[in-house]
């Protein structure tokens, strides 16, 4: 279709402001799906999506309407993926940005807003939910206003659900968002801003056609990997796969190619043909790699598992390119992998689909984040779990990543607020208001976020704080990698790093929560917390009491003492040479915050 035709545009929204919804009636409306065919959230394609209400994996969808062909690209709404939302933008002219009218912004709402005015895309306001009777249509209207600058008369209030006002968006879509701009007898670029693995078909790349044109068949590259592969089939979606013999410059389209694994077609790479690699197309902006700052080990209940277990997660990892994992060993667990994820909910929902999918029985390590530690002679090395850390009196400094959040809660939870980030060793950098909204701008280490920062929020705001980040630095701290012993006996699997000023609390923490999931024995257990060499903190879990002088019927004293004295002995015996068996709830105490 002529360019000229053509609009691009995304939906940006928090989670369950009727980001999904709106799309599913846009559907409707222009008829892209028929009545019968019709689901609720139709474009959240996994099972996950629906029970979770939030959008995983981001969809494109072409509609027809008025004569215009308009790409709508479905972005996830949290802050684990906001690369991927980055790269959806990359690929639009125009943003609709949905804010709920019972609401108000959300803290995902104002990261998206940023990435949107980055991307110098135009965004049109949009006031869902205004037919709930919670809606507050009047002051929702005043803080749109506050943060576009736009006129209430510019706001479009709708109901994604009964499809009021629905019309209103597509033309103001068509209106206001401009044509695509491209040169269509350069050489070809387009933009991967999505790739998949398909059981039968290979690597499935979503991409905008932003130079030239793309044809059935032709031999493609990626400019960041080198990878090289085929066009084996190109076309639209609209929901469903659709061949069409080219992509012309400014449309959003899918290609199936020959590629066996995503890693080879990551999201934000440009794709190019072969034939003009000579004319050397230069690389599209903003293609970053993305690394993840979350690591947790994954280990199966039965050792037999493992296999299954390394099967599954190599399975993900086809259509996931930000997972990445190494085999780990415990003499406690045995064999298992350690995972790298983006964030939390990422962990969370690959640990849903690992159990579900995969029918795996699994053990989840604590999370905890990668640091950079610089050795005396100034070499560097990276670590993802506090076993790793090398010798103390070779290590020069240890750095830990920081992040850079923004929580928006209504004024009178700022201060709960403030307390629970200086609890997190976090620093508050700036409060400013919207309305009667409060937002915190501020930095802190990342670890201290990573287990219960989110439940926490929600329980001290009534539920209302939202929560937003992105990774700052990595600075250097005083750390110190915490070991847990039980009978005398370290376990690895239970170190951790901390801050020097918290590692006696974690210590005595953790020794009291392992005090109650490790099962009393025929001898006395010591449970111990340690930095070094240095013991911080100490639980005991008493011994069985079997009275060995309930047989015995008067006579004298010293009988007795002989009994327990040689009952002692032989606890002193069993206690040498006993082995406690750790059962796998110790660990998962360990994501437990009272």
């Amino acid at each position: 279709m002529k360019q000229e035709l053509v609009r691009n545009f995304c939906i940006i929204a928090h989670i369950d402001h009727g980001k999904s919804t709106l799309a599913d009636r846009m559907l409707e409306l222009t008829g892209t799906v028929s009545k019968r065919e019709m689901q609720s959230q139709l474009l959240d394609s996994m099972e996950l999506e629906r029970e979770k209400g939030i959008t995983i994996k981001l969809t494109p969808v072409c509609m027809n309407w008025r004569g215009y062909e308009l790409n709508l690209i479905d972005t996830p709404g949290h802050v684990d993926f906001s690369y991927e939302v980055s790269r959806s933008l990359a690929a639009c002219e125009g943003a609709v940005l949905v804010v709920d009218a019972s609401q108000g912004i959300q803290a995902q709402t104002l990261a998206n807003v940023y990435l949107a005015i980055e991307a110098n895309l135009t965004i049109i306001p949009v006031l869902n939910k205004v037919d709930l009777p919670a809606a507050d249509v009047p002051r929702v209207s005043s803080e749109v206003m506050n943060l576009l600058g736009c006129s209430e008369d510019e706001i479009i209030k709708i109901s994604a659900k009964t499809g009021l006002n629905v019309e209103q968006v597509l033309d103001a879509v068509i209106e206001k968002v401009p044509e695509p701009r491209g040169v269509e007898d350069a050489p070809l670029r387009a933009l991967i801003f999505d790739s998949y693995f398909d059981d039968y078909r290979g690597v499935v790349l979503y991409v905008r056609v932003v130079d030239g044109r793309l044809a059935k068949g032709d031999a493609i590259r990626m400019l960041a990997t080198g990878a090289d592969g085929l066009a084996l089939e190109i076309g639209r979606l609209s929901p469903g796969m659709v061949a069409e013999p080219v992509l012309e410059t400014g449309e959003i389209g899918y290609i199936v190619t020959n590629l066996k694994t995503t890693r080879e077609a990551r999201v934000g790479d440009t794709v190019t043909k072969e034939v003009t690699m000579r004319a050397a197309a230069e690389p599209l902006p903003g293609y970053k790699e993305v690394k993840p700052f979350v690591y947790a080990g994954f280990f199966t209940v039965s050792n037999e598992e493992y296999k299954d277990l390394k099967e599954a997660v190599e399975r993900l990892a086809l259509s996931d390119s930000a997972l990445q994992f190494e085999p780990e060993n415990s003499p406690v667990l045995g064999f298992g992998l350690r995972i790298g994820f983006l964030g939390l909910l990422h962990m969370d929902i690959i640990r849903e689909r690992l159990e579900r999918e995969f029918n795996l029985d699994l053990i989840v390590m604590n999370p905890s984040t990668d640091y950079h530690v610089v050795m005396s002679d100034g070499t560097e090395v990276d670590i993802k779990s506090a076993a790793d850390l090398p010798d103390v009196s070779r290590v020069a400094e240890i750095r830990e990543p920081w992040i850079r959040g923004e929580i928006i809660v209504p004024g009178s939870y700022v201060g709960a607020v403030l307390q629970l980030i200086v609890e997190r060793r976090g620093v508050q950098k700036n409060l400013s208001y919207i309305e009667d909204r409060a937002i915190t701008a501020f930095e802190a280490p990342m670890a201290n976020l990573l287990t219960d920062f989110y439940d926490q929020l929600k329980s001290r705001t009534s539920g209302y704080g939202t929560f937003s980040y992105d990774l700052a630095d990595y600075r250097a701290e005083d750390l110190v990698r915490v070991d847990f012993y039980v009978a005398g006996e370290m376990v690895d699997a239970l170190s951790v790093m901390a801050h020097r000023s918290e590692a006696a609390a974690i210590g005595r923490e953790t020794t009291k929560k392992l005090k109650e999931v490790i099962p009393r024995q025929n001898f006395e257990v010591a449970l111990q917390a340690a930095i070094g060499g240095k013991f911080i903190a100490r639980e005991t879990i008493g011994a069985f009491r079997k009275d060995v002088t309930g047989y015995l019927y008067g006579g004298d004293v010293s009988r007795k003492k002989k009994l327990l004295a040689k009952q002692a002995k032989g606890k002193k015996r069993m206690k040498r040479f006993g082995k406690v068996d750790i059962p796998s709830e110790a660990f998962a105490t360990m994501l437990r915050h009272e």
